[in-house]
């Protein structure tokens, strides 16, 4: 039987979404543009998906703009302010970003624009003091996640917000959600958030769809230009199956959010104290996020531990499975020894995830240890 603890990845869609999409695409596969009632309706049932998850964010339905992913989400909300723009200005992301974000905001420096890094503490958050320094009156855009994927550390987009706004009235804050998103709070209002990406395959819906939260009064560029859907901000045909089962696994999460999110903090609490007394094995960063845990066996590198554990039927990542093979820059920024950096890996995990499958990983992970010979 698989044991799968890589959630962080991505998740099973629940059976309720996989039915709902199932009913879209054979009965209501009409596009929603159009003028004919059962068009119309599958329209009307698009603003019911918008409420489902605004009201998860504290927003009217009418911020919430359809897009491919929380990737695209994240381009749009970078490349859409930066386009605004009629001067040069700085952008501030955070050292920890995930690619969609660090690399995006790369290209704005081709724009005219400036690029500035928010370090980060021992424990994955960003450092608050250094913050005073790299934002000032010309920061455009402050960058920074909700959850860092890769440790689960929470970062203080809060307060990130008062500093910044004090510095810059005008400044837009942008937080990639998708590690958030119905893990911890988000309400955009009272926290300051102004532009909030999120993703569907994160929260056991469909991949191929995620949601760019904007506030009003918000100015965006678009990035892909046509027919003008999602209120011209992302156009092209909306792909109504997605957005249904994207709608009902927010409804289905939101089902005993509270119990769902308790199980998962107990879950990683079990697997802190399990893991802690295999030899060699560290715990990274302060994570408080309830559904990542980063560990390294020093002196074991992380793709044998990956391959190893896979071989046994347990899914896990090596740090994040959104690089494709790169060093992490998350990794490097904790500032870790060579040889603790080199064995990090990743756990994540769901409402389902269970304790008896924390120890048989407990004891993969020490059976890793115990036969396999150091090779750093």
């Amino acid at each position: 039987t698989m044991i799968y603890l890589d959630n962080s990845a991505t998740t099973r869609p629940f059976d309720g979404v996989i039915d709902v999409m199932d009913r879209c695409m054979r009965e209501q596969y009409f596009n929603a543009s159009a003028a004919y009632k059962p068009a119309v309706d599958v329209d009307r049932a698009m603003r019911e998906c918008r409420k489902t998850i605004a009201a998860q964010l504290g927003i009217q339905e009418s911020g919430v703009i359809f897009t491919g992913g929380g990737t695209e989400s994240d381009n749009l909300a970078i490349l859409g302010t930066a386009a605004a723009l009629r001067q040069g200005a700085n952008f501030v992301c955070s050292a920890i970003e995930h690619p969609a974000v660090a690399e995006t905001i790369r290209r704005v420096e081709q724009m005219g624009h400036t690029v500035r890094v928010l370090p980060i503490d021992a424990r994955g958050v960003v450092d608050l003091a250094a913050c005073e320094t790299v934002i000032d009156e010309h920061t455009a855009l402050v960058s920074c996640m909700q959850v860092s994927n890769e440790t689960g550390a929470i970062q203080p987009v809060e307060a990130l917000n008062k500093l910044a706004r004090r510095k810059n009235p005008n400044v837009r804050i942008h937080v990639d959600g998708v590690q958030g998103f119905m893990r911890v709070p988000m309400h955009m209002e009272r926290m300051g958030v102004d532009l909030y990406a999120l993703s569907g395959h994160k929260i056991h819906g469909p991949k191929g769809i995620g949601v760019l939260a904007v506030r009003p009064g918000v100015r965006l560029i678009p990035q892909i230009t046509g027919g003008g859907q999602e209120k011209g901000l992302r156009s092209g045909t909306e792909a109504t199956a997605q957005i249904a089962g994207f709608a009902k696994a927010v409804e289905l999460r939101w089902d005993h959010l509270e119990d769902k999110l308790h199980h998962m903090a107990e879950v990683k609490a079990y697997a802190v104290e399990k893991l802690s007394a295999i030899p060699d094995l560290h715990i990274i960063g302060d994570g408080k996020a309830p559904h990542v845990l980063s560990v390294s066996m020093a002196g074991w590198p992380s793709q044998n531990v990956v391959n190893d554990l896979g071989s046994q039927g347990i899914c896990v990542s090596a740090g994040s499975a959104c690089h494709h093979g790169k060093s992490s820059q998350v990794v490097s920024a904790l500032g870790l020894p060579k040889r603790v950096a080199a064995g990090v890996i990743r756990l994540s995990f769901g409402p389902e995830t269970t304790f008896a499958e924390i120890d048989a990983c407990a004891e993969a992970l020490r059976n890793h240890h115990d036969h396999r010979m150091p090779m750093l």
